[in-house]
């Protein structure tokens, strides 16, 4: 079924402009405090890491500073394990996944790794509890050269003198009933399309990289999670969100031709988690616990295969 009006701004099959943009910026609310969940967690940890503020944004008349956690004593020689939190700020369990397994798993494989964690890469959407930043831009489809959306860029500067020393990359990512509700809507009335209605998965996945699928690392951190939370189930048609099932619990985008964050490194190893922390077979603490039990996943597999 294709639905041609139903978002509350703009004109059916007409893309917005500065005027919709700007009515959909004003019913925009902050409902949580990003200085209070997440910088105050990071300064807490601030005895266990490098703390590192790679970059500032300046939505008047708010500043966000952003910041990465670094292994203290980083060793060149070193692989480098990336995990990444919060790219769409609303998917509350990717920033505080990360936050968790910062504060309790990552001395784990110290000496072995160079690990960077980035809880939160949009501290506005984290507060708004939204999927774009303040120019209704996706960071999640902006992670290429010249990207007109901060968060993506500032991170992707961050990231550039280690990129090609990552091995292993997990982005953290949740889909949430307003997926339906509000964000696609909002894309297609913003895009000028017509909105067809989806189904939410019920369950953790994850989305690999077509390109370099690395099949074995993605089962993984399937099997890891399974003893957290349950894996979403392939719908009728063997898909999850639109894609094929590869492997349960998996599918494959095509993430730097997409601009999706766990694309911006050369990492061999790389995936992008989903958790539903909607279901009734799950709470949002299992959407932490899983969250962290792939990232401990992720990075032992890779240690283990490498040797």
């Amino acid at each position: 079924m294709t639905m041609t009006a139903f978002y509350p701004i703009g004109t059916p099959g007409k893309p917005w402009g500065d005027a919709e943009k700007a009515e959909w910026l004003g019913r925009q609310r902050k409902q949580r405090s990003y200085a209070d969940d997440v910088s105050r967690a990071i300064e807490g940890l601030r005895s266990r890491f490098e703390v590192v503020q790679y970059g500032e944004l300046d939505y008047p008349p708010e500043r966000y500073p952003l910041f990465a956690l670094k292994s203290p004593g980083w060793r060149d020689q070193l692989p480098v394990m990336l995990v990444t939190g919060g790219v769409h700020g609303y998917e509350t369990s990717g920033v505080h996944g990360a936050l968790r397994f910062a504060e309790r798993h990552a001395a784990e494989h110290a000496g072995r790794v160079n690990l960077v964690v980035v809880p939160c890469v949009s501290p506005w959407g984290y507060e708004r509890i939204h999927r774009w930043n303040p120019d209704a831009l996706d960071p999640n489809r902006n992670f290429r050269a010249g990207s007109p959306v901060a968060e993506s860029a500032a991170l992707m500067a961050f990231v550039a003198p280690f990129r090609e020393r990552v091995l292993m990359h997990i982005d953290l990512h949740e889909t949430t009933d307003t997926d339906e509700s509000e964000f696609r809507p909002a894309l297609a009335a913003r895009d000028g399309a017509p909105f067809e209605p989806g189904t939410v998965p019920d369950g953790f996945y994850l989305c690999g990289d077509s390109a370099r699928p690395e099949p074995e690392f993605q089962q993984a951190l399937i099997a890891a999670v399974a003893k957290v939370t349950h894996i979403a189930p392939a719908d009728a048609n063997g898909e999850i969100i639109g894609s094929p099932v590869v492997a349960p619990g998996v599918i494959n985008y095509p993430l730097q031709q997409w601009g999706l964050c766990a694309g911006i490194t050369g990492a061999r190893y790389r995936t992008t988690t989903e958790v539903y922390p909607d279901s009734p077979r799950a709470t949002p603490a299992q959407c932490n616990e899983a969250q962290v039990a792939a990232a401990r996943a992720a990075i032992e597999f890779v240690l283990t295969s490498a040797g």
